[in-house]
């Protein structure tokens, strides 16, 4: 299923969508693939992938932790890509989030085709604006990739339509200017932005990520946006947890809580 489809599925029941996302590899490949899959059994609609990267320049310290412990696992794109066959052969859709560095090294071209072969319907580049991205639209293009920008509060008219009129599947709209956590309310700004990228594109879906922690928050979000991204609440029940079987206990219990969040938006 594409991320288009997601979205246009969450539409027809009247909710949004809950992407829920986990570095690759943190804090082992076999782990990190057991935590994507319980998101997806508790109710995450789609599974955001982070590439771990040394210098993330977007994410707080709870990503940015469980990165550095991904990496000095020696993770690396290959396991990448081998969680997400993993997973979306479970019939979970997989979006990637990655830093434009590795994607270059790796060889643009070459990237995309193996991101299609292992089954992935689409891509976040948090430091790849479009004007810059030739080469991976037509990759992207090439591959049937699903790619996703981001616009941000800061953005002006003209450039937040130029980036949505790039986006396919979804635009993620950061819904606060700074790094990613969690945060105890959800940012007054994020309306607005979703407004705005609105009428740029009305059909053009709203992920808001930035802030989201519990399913308070979820149902917030989810009352103006068409999908809702957590990322560093759901990491945090694997990096705090005593063990394995609590941190997945934890993590299908806030991923439960997050998903009935969207289902039942003010």
């Amino acid at each position: 299923m594409s991320i288009a489809d997601v979205f246009g599925k969450a539409k027809a029941e009247n909710r949004s969508v809950l992407v829920g996302c986990m570095p690759a590899g943190f804090p082992t490949v076999d782990h990190s693939i057991s935590s994507m899959l319980a998101m997806a059994d508790a109710g995450c609609d789609v599974i955001e992938v982070e590439l771990p990267y040394s210098d993330p320049v977007m994410d707080g310290p709870v990503i940015q932790k469980a990165s550095d412990i991904a990496l000095a696992a020696g993770v690396r794109t290959r396991d990448t890509l081998r969680i997400i066959e993993a997973v979306a052969s479970r019939g979970v859709p997989v979006a990637l989030m990655t830093y434009w560095n590795p994607i270059e090294k790796y060889g643009v071209d070459a990237f995309a085709r193996d991101l299609a072969a292992a089954g992935a319907t689409g891509m976040i580049t948090p430091d790849l604006i479009p004007d810059e991205g030739a080469e991976w639209i037509a990759a992207s293009d090439a591959y049937r990739i699903d790619r996703t920008f981001l616009v941000s509060p800061s953005s002006t008219d003209e450039r937040l339509a130029m980036t949505v009129g790039q986006c396919r599947g979804f635009v993620y709209a950061t819904a606060l200017m700074g790094v990613t956590g969690a945060r105890t309310a959800v940012s007054s700004q994020a309306p607005e932005l979703v407004e705005r990228v609105r009428r740029a594109d009305p059909d053009m879906p709203v992920g808001v990520g930035l802030g989201v922690g519990n399913g308070q928050q979820a149902a917030e979000v989810a009352a103006f946006a068409d999908g809702v991204i957590v990322g560093s609440a759901l990491i945090r029940c694997v990096l705090d947890a005593p063990d394995r079987a609590a941190g997945e206990r934890k993590l299908r219990e806030l991923s439960a809580e997050l998903a009935e969040g969207v289902r039942n938006r003010p």
